[in-house]
């Protein structure tokens, strides 16, 4: 199961379903009608089942379609599958690690583990409970299963991260307790320990990045005991599975400190806005939900818009009226009385950059949101939130700048002015009046300095692509 933890499973037909079920049951499969031959080879496409060489009508099952039906019947109750997965009691030839009736199991021994103390093989029989019900969490939704199976499998998938997290920061805590006292081998030539009992990276079980990445977590939860919990059961309280790079964004733990990032400020260049208000057009007030010193907000109000400040962060930043932008953590705001305004803004980066873009389209819902993006937004499947903003609710349009913007530097950097490196665009969602955000994106190239107004001289640091 851990080879599929993080793909996003193509979800089958009625009659891909059934002829995947009972191709699991019977170990094969024949498919007569043009519409049953029509959804077998969608299903081999997907992996669920392979041809045979001499007779094009007749299919068997993959170990996918094997390992991911057997782990939703070992945690289902009756009813809870669609009629088309009534998958039998026994399954011949499914692998041992792959029978969900020991998913329960995996998750309570990981559990046992790190009551026992043995905190390095509780994190790795966690780790494979948590790849095993994402899996499970994911699959389930997409074949129709009830919403309780699917609330059951994230459950599961919560219980095992939390586990994992929990023997993460033990192991951490270990770690710098065998560094203070000399134990533990920081590596490299002359090696720090001689006598041979030093405390390495390969006893813990992690890679050296990886516990970097865990003294991070134990850093969190140290500060504000209980953070990794809370994290979890927000993800579950809001009906989305807990994963381990949302609980990296909740907890704080970017790769870079926040005394190393300061606010994670990047203000944005006004050669950015011109060319966005040069193609857009907004509803009158504007919403902007990380407005820093006011870099976009500042180029809205010249242009007749008013504007809707607020940060994480207390900048003290006030609009043309004087009024102060308001102090909060976006992703836990709702819209005010006054329903939703238009978005723009220029978002946080890092772990906490897909949480944010999906708050804004699940919570806010807005007419038409632009964001200023790193063009690698386009890519990715293995989280949650950008599987859902870029494959449920697609951009309906990206202005891509085929010239690369002036370089933002960070808030406060005081180093050598560089040119940019990154490749940046405008995402821009619209919602329809089907009240979706359509099923497709346009993408068009542009060249921020044919938007400049008349006599604006560009700011340094820019860049060819």
């Amino acid at each position: 199961m851990a080879g599929y933890s993080s793909v996003k499973l193509p979800k089958p037909g009625s009659n891909a379903l059934a002829l995947i079920t009972t191709a699991v049951r019977d170990g094969i499969v024949k498919a007569a009608e043009p519409r049953h031959v029509t959804a077998a080879n969608n299903a081999v496409g997907n992996r669920y089942l392979t041809r045979d060489k001499k007779d094009s009508k007749t299919y068997y099952p993959t170990d996918r379609a094997r390992e991911l039906l057997a782990t939703l019947q070992g945690i289902a109750e009756p009813g809870d599958l669609p009629e088309t997965a009534d998958i039998p009691s026994t399954i011949p030839n499914i692998p041992q690690s792959a029978d969900a009736s020991g998913l329960v199991e995996t998750v309570e021994r990981a559990r046992a583990l790190l009551d026992e103390g043995d905190i390095v093989n509780a994190r790795i029989v966690a780790s494979v409970a948590y790849a095993t019900a994402k899996t499970a969490a994911q699959f389930a939704e997409q074949i129709g299963a009830t919403e309780k199976l699917i609330a059951k499998a994230r459950r599961m998938q919560a219980d095992a991260l939390l586990i994992e997290a929990r023997a993460k920061i033990l192991i951490a805590d270990k770690w710098d307790e065998a560094q203070k006292s000399g134990q533990a081998s920081k590596g490299g030539r002359p090696k720090t320990v001689s006598d041979g009992n030093g405390f390495t990276s390969e006893e813990t079980g992690l890679s050296r990045k990886e516990i970097h990445e865990a003294r991070k977590l134990a850093a969190a939860e140290h500060r504000e005991p209980g953070i990794v919990e809370r994290a979890i059961q927000a993800r579950l309280s809001a009906g989305l599975g807990p994963t381990r790079a949302n609980l990296r964004a909740a907890v704080g733990t970017a790769s870079a400190t926040k005394a190393e990032r300061g606010q994670n400020l990047y203000e944005t260049p006004p050669e950015a806005m011109h060319t966005l208000l040069a193609l857009e057009e907004f509803s009158a007030t504007v919403f902007e939900p990380a407005c820093g010193r006011g870099a976009i907000s500042r180029i809205l109000e010249a242009a007749g818009y008013g504007v809707v400040l607020a940060d994480l962060v207390d900048y003290g930043t006030a609009d043309q009226h004087g009024e102060l932008q308001t102090v909060q953590d976006f992703l836990t705001s709702q819209p005010g009385d006054g329903g939703t305004c238009d978005i723009v803004t220029n978002p946080p980066y890092g772990d906490v950059l897909n949480a944010f873009v999906a708050h804004a389209l699940r919570v806010f819902r807005p007419r038409k949101m632009a964001l200023l993006l790193n063009l690698n937004f386009l890519c990715g499947f293995a989280d949650d939130d950008r599987n859902f903003v870029m494959d449920d609710c697609p951009p309906a349009r990206v202005y891509v700048f085929k010239r690369r913007l002036p370089m933002m530097h960070r808030d406060g950097w005081n180093g050598e002015k560089a040119s940019s490196r990154m490749n940046t665009a405008w995402f821009v969602w619209e919602l329809r009046e089907d009240g979706t955000y359509g099923d497709c994106t346009v993408a068009r190239r542009v060249d921020w300095k044919d938007f400049l107004p008349a006599g604006t001289a560009t700011t340094a640091g820019s860049e060819a692509a």
